[in-house]
């Protein structure tokens, strides 16, 4: 009998219109490093954050077993008490504090009531070293690189007395270095007999480190795999993460692709923040008339960074090349730039950047062209209903009246709103980031008809998505991106997910082949 440490019993997990887990088991032995693998969306932080009470009992279906008990965490302190601690991929530490106040920053060294700062540094020194840090505890977090501030994420899990560690994308912002001594700090911990369970997209790593892995995909469990066997090689677990039917999912279309519209030539960007971190490296770049282009990757391979840095300058510092459309050079360094030379950012985060959710519907669609229904100097409001009435039925959009606020409509509406406004705008490309994220599979399908619809107009669309079928069911040519560069590029008669899948976890290796 295996000596489990958590069972994970037919967790479901529902949120409003998406079932995001359905009937999932987990199995998780002690001491052991155990990989929890899945394509973007396929459930792995949902039934992580049930485990570690980010989602309550109650509010799921199914049983926790740690330790052979019944667990019923009520809040993430409740899990933390019983030794499992969570480290998020964005990482929980405040950049102004010290190193060591991040680290018992609600688990105070008191005495008397006061901060025994002596106890603190102490302590703080002794968990520094378990990690292999050598930094001084009095160091602000917003001194250290993100490869050290991991190692302190991990340091403050130790001081809570972890049994249970699990690690969501830990590696996705580190270097090949930083990565490595993160995985070796996990063998490490293993001798110690602190058990982990490691969420990651770099099948290299998790093939180096993990002695099991368990598949979820559509939130069910597919299979559990076992790396003494030799069932754990990258090719075996791609097969694993993708298969899906993708009949009738997409609208037929046959493209007639014309000249080159839009050409960018060594892009690069920094981080927003960390100015020594480059996330978008020397990429380079076409889209024809006619033609539909995807960017694939895993979260953090910088597709977002990528659009945002095109699209007058809104992520990114020291940001460098040239951009072209029609074969002359064009500025895009702020958005209204970017908007006049006919070019278009639908935001992967809707409700933040894509709309004015307690503004009307007419009010949101024809924000982005607000010349098209001014009169002199002032909004002919008449024209913007008439406008905005049009693009309603044109889209679909199922609301009584343009003049209802766009937060009172479901997910997939609001990103009709959303692309109302930019085809009001008229553009010549248009960037989708993740268009479809959260919708049901009608929207879904309407949405491509729209994008679709646009490229028969001889638009240039760029297509941003975490869901390869996706790619696969819109796309003429896919980019794929890793680490903030592009690993490949292939026809879509080329492609497949388990080829798109190879590239996108291939760090930085260049690779020019076509993908079988």
């Amino acid at each position: 009998m295996p000596d489990l440490i958590l069972e994970m019993r037919g967790i479901s997990k529902t949120f409003p219109g998406v079932k995001a887990l359905d009937d999932v088991n987990l199995a998780v032995e002690r001491g052991e490093i155990h990989a929890l693998m899945g394509e973007n969306g396929a459930g792995k932080s949902t039934l992580m954050k049930v485990l570690s009470g980010v989602y309550p009992a109650g509010d799921y279906e199914g049983e926790i077993y740690l330790n052979g008990k019944l667990a019923e965490f009520r809040g993430i302190k409740d899990s933390e008490h019983a030794g499992v601690v969570i480290i998020h991929q964005e990482l929980a530490l405040i950049p102004q504090m010290s190193i060591a106040e991040n680290i018992y920053l609600g688990n105070e060294r008191a005495k008397g009531g006061r901060i025994d700062w002596g106890e603190t540094t102490r302590a703080t020194m002794e968990l520094l070293a378990k990690v292999g840090l050598k930094e001084d505890p009095s160091t602000p977090v917003s001194a250290i690189g993100v490869g050290k501030q991991q190692l302190v994420e991990i340091a403050k899990a130790l001081s809570k007395d972890v049994k249970l560690l699990i690690l969501d994308e830990p590696t996705s912002a580190l270097n090949d270095e930083d990565s490595e001594n993160l995985l070796e700090l996990l063998r490490q911990l293993r001798t110690q007999g602190i058990t982990s369970i490691m969420i990651s997209h770099k099948l290299n790593e998790i093939v180096a480190v993990a002695d099991r892995l368990t598949i979820i995909r559509d939130g069910r469990t597919i299979e559990t795999l076992d790396a003494a066997t030799g069932a754990t090689d990258e090719d075996r677990i791609i097969r694993g993460m993708v298969g899906r039917d993708l009949d009738h999912r997409y609208p037929e279309r046959t493209p007639e692709i014309g000249d080159v519209l839009f050409e960018v030539r060594n892009w690069s960007a920094y981080h927003a923040t960390a100015h020594d971190r480059k996330i978008v490296d020397d990429i380079n770049l076409t889209v024809r008339r006619g033609e539909i282009v995807g960017i694939a990757g895993l979260m953090g391979a910088g597709r977002t960074e990528f659009a945002m840095s095109l699209f007058g300058r809104s992520y990114g510092t020291g940001i460098s090349g040239t951009v072209l459309k029609d074969g002359r050079e064009i500025s895009t360094k702020t958005v209204g730039e970017a908007i006049a030379h006919g070019i278009a950012y639908v935001s992967e985060d809707r409700k933040h950047y894509g709309l004015h959710l307690e503004e009307g519907l007419y009010w949101n669609m024809t924000l982005a062209n607000l010349k098209k229904v001014t009169s002199g100097m002032s909004i002919n409001e008449h024209e913007e209903v008439v406008q905005a009435e049009r693009l309603r039925k044109t889209l679909h959009v199922k609301a009584p009246t343009v003049f209802v606020k766009a937060n009172t409509l479901s997910g997939g509406n609001q990103q009709k709103v959303v692309l109302a406004k930019w085809m009001f705008a008229e553009p010549d490309l248009l960037i989708l980031d993740e268009p479809t994220r959260g919708i049901d599979v009608g929207a879904k399908y309407e949405i491509y008809t729209i994008v679709q619809e646009l490229a028969a107009q001889q638009k240039g669309v760029l297509l941003i998505s975490s869901e390869l079928p996706e790619l696969l069911g819109m796309c003429d040519r896919i980019y794929v991106m890793s680490e903030g560069r592009f690993t490949g590029e292939v026809l879509r008669s080329d492609a497949s997910q388990e080829g798109l899948m190879r590239l996108m976890t291939q760090g930085r290796t260049k690779t020019e082949a076509a993908v079988q």
